[in-house]
């Protein structure tokens, strides 16, 4: 007990260095979890009238990367500005719903899917949205592989097996497969259908100018490492957006958007890992600010080296997952917005299981004690730069692997330097996290455990198990929706028993805001933004 503590008070160290520079000490109270898509309200003082707001003021909001990255992106910008819609999207359960398709049918063999097309619907730049400007975005992904700094446009990520699109009549498309595709509702959420205006494109497909699309804002000006300014679309087809514009400011440093906060000169945080958890807690002492948060698609874990002792083992793998004591993290480092887990899929999609999160010491030596006997290794640990919660967390685990006979360098790197360092196998443990770049769980599965799978070999985690194959094959081919789920819950429990990667939790979409804003409300990926607008008559001040 007197080891942890002080393993504990490492780590605490470190959170006190990363709002050293933001307002003196934070406390590291625990609050009491939050209920899914909930708002943490603070103590209130009497009213007072805020009569000098006007409601189209604009609002400035902050983020901490290019949310809008521009023309060399696949989409432009992030769905969470409300720029352009899918055809599908998600509801708060994860769940598909409509958009741009209002209805839809599959065939009895799953190999043919009907969309019914929303009508009286028009892009920013005048273009109708119809069947033959579906077709065209289904050409553009088609095209090839584009990048992205939210998810790759790849026509077989999200549409595997696709034989053909054509048209039906004027707002209705049908999708033909080469095999069953009962889950494809699920693949084409957000990212995975963006529909754009035509007129926006080159001949390659690739952005002219800003993105056209058929959202609620439409972009005016865009200016790079910068801000991106939002102006409400009055000929919007659905309910019309609150705020009449919204700038949102990149702001790199996590500590230079604390102070904006303080100043006023935002008055909120948009995007994942928008804030941590200690500045927010700060910020929310001033009971000019709230915060909001919900379930998150991400998940954050570490890779393990599997090319090389001593986690081409996996009982060393197991050995470091059960020393790891998941909770401690979840309430010392995110201060309770987080939930430990050992399952390599995120909470947010409808196919989760939940599974028991184990933390035993002595059976962790065990392991490790048949794999190393007497000997000791030593290891890279690889952490993103600039990170202080990634390096918290590293601190404490390389605080306790000495105990397994582990010897830890922690270093830290740009991502694209760690991930050429992964893919070349020089690492020894590196932190990592995934977001669902859709709600179909076999895109994990896909990705990590499936032998050829790209982060699997990107990663070098050197998975290569002929029945996690075989399972992901048969889930494929399975269109009995509850067979399929069957599966996929063997896949996750061979997931916690083999640690093909090392969950550590499942984030939350953790927001901060003044309250001088209304309709701030986290969502599984960002925020209902046209939902923000100015608080009008009382405030607490």
């Amino acid at each position: 007990m007197k080891k942890k503590m002080v393993l504990w008070l490492l780590v605490i160290g470190v959170l006190f260095t990363l709002t050293a520079c933001a307002q003196g000490k934070t406390e590291n109270a625990v609050p009491e979890k939050t209920p899914e898509s909930t708002t943490v309200q603070t103590e209130q003082e009497s009213p007072s009238k805020n009569p000098e707001i006007n409601p189209d003021d604009e609002i400035v909001l902050g983020d901490y990367r290019n949310i809008a990255p521009g023309l060399e992106d696949a989409y432009y910008c992030s769905v969470i500005l409300y720029v352009w819609e899918p055809l599908i999207t998600m509801n708060e359960k994860g769940e598909p719903t409509a958009k741009l398709a209002t209805s839809w049918e599959m065939s009895d063999d799953a190999m043919t899917w009907t969309f019914h097309l929303r009508e009286g619907v028009t892009f920013h730049d005048g273009e109708s949205f119809n069947a033959d400007t579906v077709l065209y975005n289904f050409d553009r992904m088609r095209s090839e592989i584009k990048k992205s700094g939210f998810y790759s446009l790849n026509i077989d990520s999200f549409y595997p097996n696709l034989e053909d699109a054509k048209k039906i009549d004027p707002y209705t498309i049908q999708l033909t497969f080469t095999k069953p595709a009962p889950s494809l509702l699920y693949t084409m959420t957000n990212f995975g259908s963006a529909m754009f205006s035509p007129k926006g494109f080159d001949e390659a497909y690739n952005f002219t100018g800003i993105a056209q699309g058929t959202g609620p804002f439409k972009i005016t000006e865009n200016v790079k490492d910068q801000y991106v300014l939002l102006e409400r679309n009055d000929q919007y087809w659905g309910e019309k957006a609150k705020a009449k514009t919204i700038r949102v400011k990149t702001i790199p440093d996590v500590n230079t958007r604390f102070s904006a906060m303080k100043s006023g000169e935002i008055m909120g945080v948009i995007d994942l890992k928008a804030i941590t958890a200690s500045l927010a807690t700060e910020l929310i002492k001033d009971d000019h600010f709230d915060i909001t948060t919900t379930n998150s698609t991400m998940i954050d874990f570490l890779c393990l080296n599997g090319k090389s002792a001593p986690f081409d083992d996996i009982r060393m793998r197991k050995a470091v997952s059960l020393l790891i004591d998941r909770d401690s993290i979840v309430q010392n480092i995110y201060l309770g917005y987080a939930s430990p887990t050992t399952n390599i899929l995120n909470y947010s999609t409808p196919f989760y299981k939940e599974l028991p999160v184990s933390h035993d010491v002595n059976q962790a030596k065990t392991l490790a004690q048949e794999v190393l006997g007497d000997n000791r290794v030593s290891i890279k640990y690889l952490i993103q730069q600039d990170n202080s919660e990634q390096k918290a967390e590293a601190e404490y685990i390389a605080a306790i692997l000495p105990e397994i006979g582990i010897d830890v360098s922690i270093e830290s790197y740009d991502w694209a330097t760690i991930k050429s360092m992964m893919q070349e196998g020089q690492y020894g443990i590196a932190r990592a996290q995934q977001g669902l770049s859709n709600m179909e769980a076999i895109t994990i599965f896909k990705r990590f455990m499936l032998s050829s799978g790209d982060q699997n070999i990107n990663y070098s985690l050197v998975c290569d198990d002929p029945l996690v194959d075989s399972l992901i094959e048969s889930a494929d081919a399975e269109l009995d929706m509850a067979k399929r789920q069957a599966i996929y819950d063997q896949l996750q429990e061979i997931s916690a028993e083999t640690q093909p990667v090392l969950p550590l939790f499942n984030e939350k979409t953790l927001l901060v805001y003044n309250k001088k804003i209304t309709g701030f409300k986290a969502q599984i990926y960002g925020l209902n933004l046209p939902d923000i607008g100015w608080h009008q008559g009382e405030l607490s001040q």
